[in-house]
Parts: C-alpha cells; structure tokens; sequence
C-alpha cells in the first residue's frame, strides 16, 4: 500500500510526537516540516531522524507539494484557522490541534472550508484514545451504570513560566480563555461521555486576587451544562491552580457511578465498596504521555477507509460552542442556549 505524505506545521513541543506517530505508522512518513524559520524546521529533521523531510519556512509552498497528503496543523491558536482553510483548499487531509479557532466566526469559516473540499478532519482532542477514556465508554455501553444524570470533569493543571507556551498562552489574544486554552479537554470528555446534545450553559470565572501568572484574562472557570435530556454536567478549568496535574472523571447513573478508575454498580448486588479498575489515566500534561500513536492509526484509517472521524471538526464545533457560550455567560451573568446563533 503506497505511504502517504505528511507535512507538519509547527516545531514545538507537540510536533515531536506526531513525527513519532507517523513515522510509526507503516502507511505513512513525515516528508515535510513548516516553521517560520526554515533553520528550525531542519534541526527539527536531524533531531527526529527524517532527513528525508523537506523543510519550508512558508505554509503555502508546503502546501504545493503533490507528495503531502495529510498536514498537521501543530502552531498557536491564532493561526489554525487560516492555515486551516488553506489546507482544506489544497485538498489536504487535517489534523488540527485544539483550539480550532478562537472565536464562533473562524471555527465557521474553517467548517465551511472543510465541508467545501471534502477532506478528512481530526480535531485533535487526544484522551478520546487514552486507556481510561476506553474503559469508561466500554462500561457505558455495558449499562454498567445506566442512564448518566450529572457528569464531572475536570481540568487542573497550572500553566506558569516553567511551561513552554506560558509566555504568549498568557495573552488574551493567543490563549482565548481557560476552556479554549487547554480546559477544552474536559469539555469534550463531558460530552464525549455523557453523549447528548448540549442545550444551555451557565459559567462563572475568576483570576486569583494577586494573578501571580500575569494572565490577560480569566485563568479559572466553572462551567455548567444542560443536555437535551435533563442530564447535567459541570467542567472546572485552571490554568491558575498550584497542585499537581489533576484530570477528575465523575459520572452518576441510576444504576451506578464511575470516579476514575473506579466503578460502583447495580449490577454487582453484593459490592460492598469501589471496584478499580487498572487503567492508564489521564494525569500528565506531558505530551508524551498522551496517545498520539492511537489518534494517527485512527486518521489513516478514516483516510484508507473513506470513513469519517468521531472527532471531526463539526464534532469539535459542538465542544468549541460550549467553550464559546461558558466565556459569554462569565461575562454577562446569564445563561446561554444552544446552539450559539
């Protein structure tokens, strides 16, 4: 089967680990490398080993090579948006990291231009193929615990100066708010667990009275959600908090619970306490520990298979609007419906 051709934009900290996803991956190589500086894009070749990849420093060259068929969008937030449309107008499969795009217009114009070029999408919300993630929606399907009424989860993790993108994360204009900055990773597991359309939402946020970290907007939220069905969840973000990584999962049924790795059933009539159940959690904000290698397999197989994602961009949309209306509702002190004119 002929390998396909994978340009990345970006060399971060996160482009490390798509260059070690694809280049495991027996259908794919990485033959292209964007930065800004085409110096930084070469290092980055020698350092991972893929000589073979050409370097640009411009996206729209790149972009013009035959032999990319998949691009990664791996840059700051602002930019994923137009770099976005261009791919989606070169006929590009994408991998996009979060956030997609910073406000309701440019997530809308990046659906468009996708939806126009009929390319592939992952948006790249990467717990949905952590080990944990997998049990909870087994033991969901199971009806391990029924029907979910209220869902927790949340995101605690305190991006300071000791963070590689701490020095623009910290600017309104690139970092967005809590959510859109990183706290989006809880919202989609809300959803992504609780599985109903999300109807309302009511947030409050706050920065702490000294704001140590210098952030241009407010680093912390609480954010609830109404679903189409009566269910209700709540995402606490910090990107403020001085405490270890915390990534909380809680989720009530009327059969049981899950917190974690632990489970509480019905269905088990004689448990006395909670069942764990071992897994690989979501506790690290090293990118390393996430499963990019999973998320890659996934996309080539969508792009093979002619299939579509779980984790499209229009699907992300649906995360990014409850980002969008918990940022509006902090503002205005109201409750905002969905979905988000």
């Amino acid at each position: 089967m002929e390998k396909l051709g994978v340009g990345i934009v970006g060399t971060g900290w996160v482009s490390g680990e798509y260059i070690r996803a694809f280049e495991a991956e027996p259908h794919t190589e990485v033959r292209a490398l964007v930065s800004r500086e085409k110096d930084r894009a070469h290092a980055k070749a020698e350092e991972y080993g893929i000589t073979r990849a050409r370097a640009y420093d411009h996206l729209d060259k790149m972009l013009d090579d035959p032999g990319i068929q998949i691009v990664v969008l791996a840059t700051p937030h602002p930019l994923h948006v137009s770099q976005g449309i261009a791919a989606a107008q070169a006929g590009k499969h994408i991998i996009i990291e979060k956030p997609v795009a910073l406000d309701l217009a440019g997530m809308r114009e990046l659906q468009s231009a996708v939806a126009a070029a009929k390319v592939k999408t992952v948006v790249s919300f990467v717990l949905r193929w952590n080990p944990l993630f997998k049990n909870i929606r087994a033991m969901l399907d199971d009806g391990m615990i029924g029907k979910p009424f209220y869902a927790e989860v949340d995101y605690l993790h305190g991006l300071g100066p000791w963070y590689a993108q701490y020095d623009w994360n910290i600017k309104k204009e690139m970092g967005g708010s809590s959510l859109l900055t990183a706290g989006c990773h809880a919202v989609d597991a809300l959803r992504w667990f609780v599985r109903k359309k999300a109807v309302e939402v009511f947030a409050y946020s706050n920065t702490s009275p000294q704001n140590p970290l210098r952030y241009e907007y407010d680093p912390n939220s609480v954010t609830l959600v109404r679903f189409e069905d009566g269910a209700i969840g709540k995402v606490a973000s910090s990107i403020e908090c001085v405490m270890p990584y915390v990534f909380n999962i809680q989720l009530l049924g009327d059969q049981g619970t899950i917190r974690n790795d632990q489970l509480f059933s019905k269905r088990w009539p004689e448990q006395k306490g909670w069942a764990k159940v071992p897994s690989v959690l979501p506790d690290s904000g090293d990118v390393s520990h996430h499963p990019f290698q999973d998320e890659v397999r996934h996309f080539v197989d969508c792009i093979f298979n002619n299939s579509e994602s779980h984790a499209t961009i229009e699907d992300a949309a649906l995360t990014h609007e409850i980002c969008f209306a918990s940022e509006i509702s902090a503002r205005e002190h109201r409750p905002v419906s969905l979905p988000l004119a």
